[in-house]
């Protein structure tokens, strides 16, 4: 049987199977093109809300990263100043203590010989008249140079003074002797520019010799130590002797000699400073000078203002009437000023490292208004297009900078400067250790000069930091910006 038989009997066993297949097909087509249609628009439907959701999600996100970035700079910025605030007013407080504690021992102004061997003293006041004019040069006795000093102006007091080393023997007991400083000054006129008179609360600031025995003050820790007490002018006090060095060379030289001994009188003990107090004992300047044999001559001549501040320019009109080859002129900041310095360093550096926390702050803006660039780099397209010059597009940009960095600095200004009144006057933060200290909380000083230089400088920052962004929205092209958003 021919092979072909086979084949078409074999397609033919399958005839009913695929008639039902496309009988089935016609029927069901009509049915499932409809569902078909629905299926395809409700796919097309479903990606596009899909997709515009997840752009405005997008877009939201974006939004909100940049709000955030921005509230960061703006947190930084006052984070910044309120602590320079806040700090450098604490560093000013302390200064002030310091400084106040030191001038209570030093005076406003000082004058002193250049030589090193003293003032010369004599009792007339020659060419007094003639004195406070410039050419006048060359002065040679205390009288005449005080009453020149007096005569320039914010000068109120000045009272000269002998100061040199010697060593204090109480009662012939060799443990008690000490090195002490001896300062020889006029009771009456050394009122005027110091505060050891006035705060002499034990006895009396007396110096005057009393049936022949010549008076000293000393400090109310060295008077404890070696058990003195003040006398009166009905009873006496203890007493104490002062050795100096041209005495013990004279009782070196003089082997047969007794030694030259000056014994006086306490009467009074004074506070003010616990250092100062056991090195720094007080006696007449007549008793002074034959005590360090200077004859006639004093140490220097001490100058109280009517405010420190002028302590300079008195300065600089002492040194236009005095010969520099002789006399030097010294202010409180001169007697102290490596202390001074390095308060002073200590105060810039900190300043210098709390910036860093500004330059942080302007960082965070650079990025924020960069975000803000790429951002509405259409909208800046559409306004270049509009006619905006990109001059103008620079300076929105830049205003972006100036409105983040001026309510940072609003915002840190405030917060430091009430912190810092609070701490001024109810002590909010105590001082640690306040029982070995003068002062029980940290001081706190404001100073306008320093608020302008935080201002300046934390509001100079953030409009740098507003340049690259500003600088590049300006660049952008208007038609490649249209057409990278399409």
């Amino acid at each position: 049987m021919d092979y072909r038989y086979f084949i078409v009997r074999r397609y033919l066993s399958h005839a009913p199977l695929v008639a039902v297949m496309v009988l089935g097909c016609l029927v069901l087509l009509p049915l499932l093109l409809p569902v078909l249609a629905i299926g395809g628009i409700l796919r097309v439907l479903f990606k596009r809300i899909v997709k515009d959701m997840f752009s405005r999600a997008f877009r939201y996100w974006k939004i909100s990263a940049i709000s955030t970035v921005t509230g960061i700079s703006i947190a930084g910025v006052a984070v910044g100043v309120a602590s320079l605030i806040v700090v450098l007013s604490v560093m000013n407080g302390f200064y002030d203590i310091v400084r106040d504690l030191l001038v209570s021992l030093d005076p406003h102004v000082r004058i002193v010989s250049a030589e090193g061997r003293g003032i010369a003293e004599a009792d007339s006041l020659h060419d007094v008249e003639v004195l406070p004019q410039v050419e006048q040069r060359g002065l040679a006795d205390v009288e005449t140079l005080m009453a020149m000093a007096l005569a320039v102006p914010h000068v109120e007091n000045a009272s000269p003074y002998v100061e040199g080393k010697a060593l204090l023997v109480h009662g012939g007991n060799g443990g008690a002797n000490r090195v002490v400083i001896v300062r020889g000054v006029d009771p009456a006129k050394h009122q005027g520019v110091s505060d050891v008179v006035g705060q002499t609360g034990f006895g009396t600031f007396s110096l005057e010799r009393r049936q022949g025995r010549p008076g000293i003050v000393m400090g109310m820790g060295l008077g404890q130590r070696l058990a003195l007490a003040p006398g009166t002018r009905s009873t006496g006090g203890s007493q104490v002797a002062l050795l100096s060095a041209p005495g013990i060379e004279q009782m070196l030289t003089r082997v047969f000699g007794t030694p030259a001994l000056t014994r006086f009188e306490v009467r009074g003990l004074y506070q003010l400073e616990d250092t100062y107090d056991n090195t720094h004992v007080f006696i007449g300047i007549d008793e002074a000078q034959r005590l360090f044999r200077l004859d006639d001559n004093v140490s220097g001549i001490e100058l109280r203002l009517d405010d420190l501040n002028h302590a300079g320019a008195v300065k600089e009109a002492l040194q236009t009437q005095l010969d520099p080859a002789r006399f030097t002129v010294n202010t409180w900041y001169d007697l102290q000023k490596s202390l001074y310095d390095v308060m002073r360093l200590e105060k810039w550096g900190a300043s210098v490292i709390l910036i860093l926390i500004c330059v942080v702050a302007a960082f965070s803006i650079v990025g924020s208004l960069t975000m803000v660039v790429i951002e509405k780099r259409r909208d800046v397209g559409v306004l270049q297009a509009m006619g905006v010059s990109r001059r103008n597009v620079r300076k929105i940009f830049l205003l972006e900078g100036v409105l983040i960095g001026a309510l940072g600095a609003g915002i840190g200004f405030g917060v430091g400067l009430a912190l810092a009144v609070l701490q001024k006057y109810f002590h909010l933060v105590p001082l640690l250790g306040a029982e070995s200290f003068m002062i029980d909380a940290y001081p706190v000083s404001i100073r306008l000069f320093d608020l302008g230089i935080i201002g300046v400088v934390s509001f100079g920052l953030c409009v740098l930091a507003s340049l690259y962004p500003a600088a590049r929205a300006a660049s952008i092209e208007p038609a490649h910006a249209v057409q990278m958003d399409r």
